[in-house]
């Protein structure tokens, strides 16, 4: 019997084909567990803390393999802000 592997690679392709600000919109939506998200939207008037900040920095490892510091998600706490320090300090555009 074999394990497909084609599912789990079509999220790692696609992230690489979106734009950080895109792929960080997705991640804030899915951690937050809210639908209208946008690159304007505040962490924490959107309810972040610690726990879902840990969330979305995993999860942007993941995707782009960047070891990006929980504490860029407080100090550039929308996924607008975050997005243009990731691409910046880590050359992910």
């Amino acid at each position: 019997m074999s394990i497909d592997t084609a599912a789990t690679a079509v999220p790692a392709t696609t992230a690489a084909a979106t734009s950080t600000l895109d792929l960080l919109v997705g991640i804030f939506q899915d951690v937050l567990g809210l639908a209208d998200v946008t690159a304007g939207t505040d962490f924490y008037e959107a309810g972040g803390d610690s726990l879902t900040a840990f969330q979305i920095t995993g999860r942007l490892q993941e995707a782009r393999g960047v070891d990006v510091p929980v504490s860029l998600v407080f100090a550039y706490p929308t996924p607008g802000d975050l997005a243009e320090v990731v691409d910046a300090d880590y050359g992910t555009a």
